[in-house]
Parts: structure tokens; C-alpha cells; sequence
């Protein structure tokens, strides 16, 4: 008799945070197919059109619809017989199938493959369907100084900061906007420049924040944005107690890191930023790190995802964008094939210790892995970017591009309504990438650098090559990830 079909199955991974402008939700799955096993109604049914499938060591197969929303499955091999029997479309009569295998073992599993989207009736159509946003993220840029030079920084750097009556006020117009526009909860980022420069207001942020959420019955949920390297113990007692969660920047192990951030007379940082992810750890805060792939560092990924794994860190893997600061420095502009190279590399490493953790919702840019989007961010939906001197825009990347202020009476509604500059569509809406087996994962990529690049917002990111070839991999780590802890 063959072995008991067994289904392993992914659960995505909050990703409150994130230092990007995440797309959350906006999309709901259909109603799921209904079949009974006694009239065997739908009739026939078969394998999900377009389902990723790809072997796995000891006779498993990773699975994933891409079209819906089951994540990603690993089937062993009785599993994977049962669904191959759908080939040609047939009924869910455990008598059908070709295993020899107790009835009941056999009809769970087709319950599950039904349930799970990787069967389903002949003719059904997945329409995935637009839904609200739960979650207003706002950027508060809570200072323009930096106590670093970083390379590729998009800030035009001041020693201006926000005042505390300037940050309420902030604070004030997104719990606003957020009330108006019927969302569930609000996420804070708190970032510059560097946000640890003024961290008593961070701190009075906070305490105004908790205090507008519970007033209003919205869940709030904060992150500090930190490139590590003035992190005091204070600090990190604060955000331990206050529930927050913390992000630093690190774009690899010594002098990868420091070539692309260094202080301003180019003394390297790195140092003094994994003394400042070590401290966070020692003192119950767990930092979630940013590491950024450009043109020097995308060779030496491996190292930065080591360190990570060293301390057991979730992280994200991003690629630089093209902006006016960094225009000029053209090594730190990405080859493809070489960042290819990289992150398969990376993603090596990351297999030869396979953390207990779920890593692949940030292990690809900003694609999001946690579930299907249509949107490749939040930006000009539920997203705002507030200025140290109360000026809004849409994106912290056009900082100097305002569209309202906190004074308006509904500033998301003035970021919604703009039409200038770059447009974040809907990816259905994007040439080359409606037909897409991946869109509902990268939704286009940035639209942002997408603009930039070729002065439209309707065409899909100039990365989407690098995404098409590495998604395939992300996808056989987390099988792999599942085999090794949930078997």
C-alpha cells in the first residue's frame, strides 16, 4: 500500500514591518468552487490552469496556483498521484483514482486539493475580486539629517526636523484620513534621514498615536526605520516597551557594506551597525534588516543573508532605484544577469541552513509573497509620505514633489485624486503584464522606477526579467523550508 497522501501547506507572515510602501490587500478570493461527494456536483474537474509545479528531493512536488490564493504546497508522491489523475478531467470519486490507498485517505485528499485551488471544475474561472484596503501606512519623515552618506540615499539632506507640533498634527491627519476612508488600522513608519536623531519625538508620536487609536478603535501598529549605528540602549528599551517594531539597514558583511554606507567623510558604518543589530537583540528587539542589492554589492549577497541567518533575522532583499540624488554613480546601477547571479547565490545560502521561518514574502525586491495584489505598493491608495515641515506626497521617493499637507481636511483623498507624474495601476492594466503568469506577485514592480525609466506607468518594471528568473527559486525554497520543519 502505498504511504498516506500528506499536504504541507505555507502560512504567510504579517508584514506590518516592512519598510515598504506594501500593498495591503485590495483583494479578495471568489467563493470556493462547492463540490459534494455524494452527487459529485461540479461533474468534472481538473488541474488548476497555469499551476507552478516543480520537484523536490524524496519524491515531493512543490505546488503554487499563482492565480489564487493558497500559497505555496508541497505534495508528496501519493499526494501528487492523486492529483495527476486530473490530467483528464473526472469527478471527486475517491473509486476513480489509480492508488491503492484506503477510500477515506483517498477523498480527504481531494477535499484538500479542491479547497486548496490545485483542482478545479472544467470551464471555472478564478476573478479575483478588488476589496478596501485594511491599512492606512503613513512615512513620517520625523528629520532630513543623517548621521550617514549612504551612496544611493534619495534625501536631500538638511539638518531641518520635524517639530512636535508638526508631528501631531501629522499624526492627527492620518488617524483623519483613516476614519474617513473606513480603514481598520494604521501603520506608523518612522524614518528621515535617520529617525534615531529624534527619537523624543518618535516617542510623543507614539504615545499620540496609541492614544488617537484606542480612542478611535483602530489597531495601530509602528516601525523605526534605523540605519543601527547610534542605537542607544534607551532607545531600544522604549521601542521593547512600546510594542514597536525596528528596521536596519545592511547591505552586507564589512567593506560591502560600508562602500555604499559610510559617514560623510567615508569612514564605513558597518562596525558600528552590527553592534547596533547585536544590542537590539540582546535587548528583546528583534531588528528585521534591509539589505539592498546594487551593482557593488549584488556579488556578495550570500554574506549579508549569512549574517542574518547567523541571528536567526527575518530580512528583505531589494534592488536599487535610480533616483536624483544617486544618478550620477554609475556602478551602483544594477547589470541583470549579474544580479540574477547574486540573488541565486543568496538564495544558496539560504538553502544550505533553511531557517525554521518563512522568508519568502520578503526574498524577492518588494515583491509580496504573502498574498495576491494588484497593486505593486500603496502609494496613491493607502499610503501617505509626510515631510518634516507637514508637506505630503505620495512616495518617500518624491519627498520634494508634495501634494497636500497635514492641515487638509482629507489628505488621502488629495493623493488619491492626483493624476500627474507617475500612476499606480492596476496591474491588468500594464502592457506585458496582463498575460503574465507572475502579476499578481510583482504587480508590475515599481511604478515609480517604471516611470522613470520609461516615462509611462502602464508598461511592466524594467526588473521584470530578474523577477520572471528568480521567482521559481523563492518558490522552491519555501518547499523545501516546509519539507525540512513540517514534515
Amino acid at each position: 500500500m502505498c504511504a498516506k497522501p500528506k499536504l504541507l501547506v505555507s502560512r504567510p507572515l504579517d508584514l506590518s514591518v516592512n519598510d515598504c510602501a506594501c500593498p495591503d490587500g485590495g483583494l479578495e478570493p471568489p467563493p470556493r468552487p462547492k463540490h459534494n461527494i455524494v452527487t459529485h456536483s461540479p461533474t468534472h474537474w481538473q488541474i488548476a490552469t497555469a499551476l507552478h509545479r516543480a520537484s523536490l528531493p524524496d519524491e515531493h512536488e512543490l505546488v503554487f496556483n499563482p492565480l489564487g490564493f493558497s500559497n505555496v504546497i508541497v505534495l508528496n508522491a501519493s499526494a501528487s498521484v492523486i492529483l495527476n489523475s486530473f490530467v483528464r478531467p473526472h469527478a471527486l470519486d475517491a473509486a476513480l483514482i489509480p492508488i491503492d490507498l484506503p477510500a477515506e485517505d483517498i477523498q480527504s485528499t481531494l477535499d484538500q486539493l479542491a479547497d486548496l485551488e490545485l483542482i478545479t471544475p472544467v470551464g471555472y474561472l478564478p476573478q479575483l475580486t478588488r476589496s478596501q484596503p485594511h491599512t492606512l501606512t503613513a512615512w513620517l519623515h520625523v528629520t532630513n539629517a543623517c548621521n550617514l552618506s549612504c551612496h544611493y540615499c534619495y534625501v536631500d539632506k538638511t539638518d531641518d526636523e520635524m517639530s512636535e507640533t508638526t508631528g501631531l498634527a501629522a499624526v492627527e491627519a492620518v488617524f483623519r484620513s483613516a476614519l474617513k476612508h473606513g480603514f481598520k488600522s494604521v501603520k506608523l513608519k518612522y524614518a528621515g534621514g535617520e529617525a534615531t536623531l529624534n527619537f523624543p519625538l518618535v516617542v510623543k508620536l507614539h504615545q499620540h498615536a496609541t492614544q488617537l487609536a484606542q480612542q478611535i478603535g483602530l489597531d495601530l501598529h509602528e516601525v523605526v526605520l534605523s540605519n543601527g549605528v547610534a542605537l542607544s540602549r534607551a532607545m531600544l528599551d522604549s521601542m521593547r516597551e512600546y510594542g514597536m517594531h525596528l528596521m536596519i539597514s545592511l547591505d552586507g558583511v564589512g567593506e560591502t557594506h560600508d562602500q555604499q554606507r559610510s559617514f560623510a567623510n567615508g569612514r564605513g558604518s558597518f562596525t558600528l551597525v552590527a553592534r547596533g543589530i547585536d544590542n537590539a537583540i540582546k535587548y528583546g528587539v528583534q531588528p528585521h534588516l534591509s539589505i539592498t542589492a546594487t551593482g557593488r554589492s549584488a556579488s556578495k549577497l550570500a554574506d549579508a543573508v549569512n549574517f542574518a541567518l547567523d541571528r536567526d533575522l527575518r530580512f528583505n532583499l531589494n534592488f536599487y532605484r535610480d533616483n536624483e540624488c544617486s544618478a550620477s554613480i554609475d556602478d551602483l546601477k544594477n547589470d541583470q544577469a549579474q544580479l540574477i547571479s547574486g540573488m541565486q547565490s543568496a538564495f544558496a545560502a539560504i538553502e544550505a541552513r533553511l531557517p525554521q521561518q518563512r522568508l519568502i514574502d520578503g526574498m524577492i525586491d518588494h515583491s509580496a509573497f504573502n498574498e495576491p495584489h494588484e497593486y505593486s505598493c500603496g502609494a496613491g491608495h493607502n499610503y501617505m509620505v509626510v515631510k518634516h515641515d507637514g508637506d505630503i506626497a505620495r512616495c518617500q521617493m518624491q519627498l520634494e514633489r508634495p501634494i497636500t499637507h497635514v492641515l487638509a481636511d482629507d489628505p488621502l483623498l488629495a493623493l488619491r485624486s492626483h493624476k500627474q507624474d507617475f500612476q499606480n495601476i492596476s496591474v491588468n492594466e500594464k502592457s506585458g503584464c496582463r498575460d503574465c503568469t507572475w502579476k499578481l506577485w510583482c504587480a508590475g514592480g515599481c511604478s515609480l522606477l517604471t516611470f522613470k525609466a520609461t516615462g509611462r506607468s502602464d508598461v511592466q518594471s524594467p526588473y521584470c526579467n530578474v523577477y520572471k528568473a528568480l521567482y521559481p527559486s523563492a518558490l522552491r525554497l519555501e518547499g523545501l523550508r516546509l519539507m525540512r520543519w513540517q514534515n
